[in-house]
């Protein structure tokens, strides 16, 4: 019993896992109070799905979230290293799988979509990720959606999307920073080791990191301002990098009560110089490039963003987004020396809410690429669309269904879009999804989606001709677009304890390809061959130059599995925890039953696509005491089965990857790495970090011939103002 003296009184009952509430007390009557639980949501907001803010849990799709300080406390360097952290995502040699979903296609093209506030960023001419130009400092979170997702985005989202958004600033202001040194430590083979006394360099190779990041909103104006500075000895010889990158944003809105536009850009510049490795030279020294293959590239990446949003009277939002895109490729004497390539984008888009809770969203998008290059040629290439997508929304249910109408054409061939409907040849492609959403009591969800994507030939893929350390790529300017249909049931229960909160997922999922592009291995034009220097078939080089690789759509694949994820975050008494767990199985079958297309896989005897796993299981814990806080994290991927048979067989008796098959029968098991960070928070401004990657020094392969980095020792200082 409470004792009051005078009325009214206002009293406040809470209980642990209860909403508080308050009530003013009038008399000394007798009265029930009822607690209602609390609301069980993680409050974790997603824009990627659906083009606008969602609550995770409503997305009928599986979506993963990574944090900011995930990527800060780990010490990665780039936002490729930062998705691989992510569930059923793997990332080989810069290209990103999810789910299966990608193999390996020498850095040309990409089933994944790379989002930057909205807008696709995948490179003009080579239509890859340029993973370490985003700048993850300025972001809010990372979003990983799984599955189709042309509707909203077009070619490029067959296998899923990697959104970032840039945060807002508050008139509080905000001012972040880091600087960090790492050592690579010895292999554990000796003849893996290219340093060390009485060699070329007598010191353990070193790297440094630098980023900061600074925010501020003024009335009606805000602005953010950041930079990246990154150096790296490297790991493996020859392969020395310099990046430098500023960036920023600026945005205008009127100073009134419910502001109806804002407007606003931004901005990113990066410069790059890098050593480009290939292959190894053997399996014993597999951090020295094979002879001939190494070359250094710089580069030059550039994008501003300009923007409008605006309300209308009937509360429609209106939102134009557009991009102008540089990517440059050349060499240390010119920085275009191999491409100039641009993109223009512009993109209108209508949201309007349909009652209370429905939502419609229409949209037109337009891309305008042009690549002028001394490897590719000269192309140009647009696309154009219009989409549309229709939520509606009861109590319990959600259904989403959306239509997009693509076109698209390169130079003056027959439009990549064009489709047999009816009988009749259509220069647009229809692409369908269809989601469903229900909510059967509080913290527990059910979903299930279907979806189609596609993805056109990216230029490189068409008209790439060269030969890297032996390896020759042949253009095919035939090359058709991708098309895939992913279908996926899924479930979500929010648990709540006290103050700590968790998510648990459980996903199965069916996903189909067609015309799936595959750089295949076999007997070529050699007329086709950049580097052809002779014609005579007596030359004893002469044979080689007609054999190599080429892009082609040989592959109709299904991938079957499924997928368990646990998220959590909070604090259990004095300890704050959070977690990002997960496990997939995965089922990446070949449906091409020709005989000599299956001679190209390293075990025939098998239908398992190249350059996948069945398992794949990823872990990150940090647990925070007082100040001090220590993570853990855990990757683990099982033997990859299938390789192109070529690198273990050779050509003729010849070895184009020395000693890859005497490797792969030794290191014939799955490969689990494990990472540990340890932290101190000094005051409010600083925290230090010491971080171990590779902690057991685990010698693995991303893909043959690319051994990855032995231990590595990192010291980091955090600052934040």
């Amino acid at each position: 019993t409470i004792d009051v003296l005078n009325l009214p009184v206002e009293i406040s009952i809470s209980a642990n896992g209860f909403e508080r509430q308050q009530q003013l007390i009038n008399s000394g009557a007798f009265q029930v109070f009822s607690l209602e639980t609390k609301q069980r949501t993680m409050n974790t907001v997603v824009v990627s799905a659906g083009r606008r803010d969602q609550k995770i849990e409503e997305i009928p799709i599986s979506i993963e979230i990574i944090k900011p300080s995930l990527i800060v406390n780990k010490g990665l360097t780039n936002l490729a290293q930062a998705v691989d952290q992510s569930p059923g995502v793997y990332v080989m040699d810069g290209q990103v799988s999810i789910r299966g979903g990608g193999g390996y296609a020498y850095g040309a093209g990409s089933r994944v979509m790379l989002l930057w506030n909205g807008i696709p960023m995948l490179s003009p001419d080579v239509g890859d990720a340029k993973w370490n130009a985003v700048p993850m400092e300025q972001a809010s979170q990372i979003e990983v959606l799984k599955g189709a997702s042309s509707v909203l985005y077009g070619s490029g989202a067959l296998n899923g999307i990697i959104a970032l958004n840039e945060r807002e600033p508050g008139p509080e202001g905000i001012m972040q920073a880091r600087v960090q040194s790492g050592l690579y430590t010895n292999p554990r083979r000796k003849s893996m080791q290219w340093w060390g006394e009485g060699k070329e360099q007598s010191f353990n190779p070193m790297f440094h990191l630098a980023d900061v990041y600074y925010g501020k909103s003024l009335k009606n104006i805000g602005f953010t301002l950041g930079a990246n500075g990154f150096y790296t000895e490297a790991y493996r010889q020859g392969e020395m990098e310099k990046r430098g990158r500023i960036n920023g944003s600026f945005f205008y809105r009127p100073v009134k009560e419910n502001a109806r536009f804002k407007t606003g850009l931004s901005y990113n510049l990066q410069w790059q110089d890098a050593g480009v490795f290939v292959l190894w030279k053997n399996d014993s020294m597999g951090y020295q490039a094979m002879d001939n293959s190494l070359s250094r590239q710089r580069a030059i990446r550039f994008n501003i963003d300009p923007y409008f949003r605006i309300i209308d009277g009937k509360k429609g939002r209106h939102h134009v987004r557009s991009r102008y895109y540089l990517v440059t490729t050349g060499n240390e004497g010119n920085v275009v020396d191999a491409s100039f390539a641009q993109m223009y984008y512009l993109d209108y888009q209508y949201q309007r809410k349909i009652r209370e809770r429905s939502n419609i969203t229409l949209g037109l998008t337009n891309s305008h690429n042009r690549i002028k290059s001394w490897v590719f040629g000269d192309h140009n290439s647009l696309n154009s669309a219009a989409y549309g997508q229709l939520e509606l929304k009861s109590k319990k249910w959600d259904f989403t269904g959306g239509l997009r109408l693509e076109y698209c054409q390169l130079d003056t061939l027959i439009p990549d879009s064009q489709v047999e409907i009816l009988g009749v040849n259509s220069p647009i492609y229809p692409i369908a999804r269809a989601g469903i959403h229900y909510e059967p009591r509080k913290g527990t969800h059910l979903r299930g989606s279907l979806g189609q994507g596609i993805r056109f030939p990216s230029v490189a893929e068409r008209f790439v001709s060269t030969s890297v350390g032996g390896v020759v790529i042949f253009k095919n300017p035939e090359l058709r677009p991708e098309t895939g249909i992913a279908g996926e049931l899924g479930a979500k229960q929010v648990f709540i304890f006290g103050d700590w909160k968790a998510m648990a997922d459980i996903a199965g999922f069916a996903n189909y390809y067609s015309n799936m592009t595959e750089f295949t291995f076999g007997l070529y034009k050699p007329d086709s061959i950049a580097t052809l220097q002779t014609t005579d078939p007596n030359a004893i080089d002469y044979f080689y130059k007609w054999v190599g690789f080429q892009a082609q759509n040989a592959e109709e694949a299904f991938i079957g599995g499924f997928e368990i994820s646990l998220n959590s975050e909070g604090k259990i008494k004095d300890v704050e925890l959070t977690s990002l767990l997960g496990y997939t199985y995965m089922n990446p079958i070949s449906l091409n039953n020709d005989s000599i297309y299956r001679l190209s896989f390293s075990d025939p005897t098998t239908n398992m696509l190249k350059y996948r796993f069945n398992h794949m299981a990823k872990a990150d814990v940090q647990a925070t005491y007082k100040g001090v806080s220590l993570g853990i994290s855990t990757r683990y991927n099982s033997f990859m089965k299938n390789i192109d048979a070529v690198f273990e067989d050779g050509i003729l008796g010849q070895e184009l990857l020395v000693g890859m098959a005497k490797y792969r029968a030794i290191y014939n098991k799955g490969v689990a790495v494990v990472d540990a960070r340890l932290g101190y928070r000094i005051n409010d401004a600083f925290k230090v970090n010491f971080i171990m990657d590779n902690l057991f020094n685990v010698e693995y392969v991303s893909r043959p011939g690319t051994v990855q980095p032995p231990r590595t020792l990192i010291l980091q200082m955090q600052m934040t103002l």
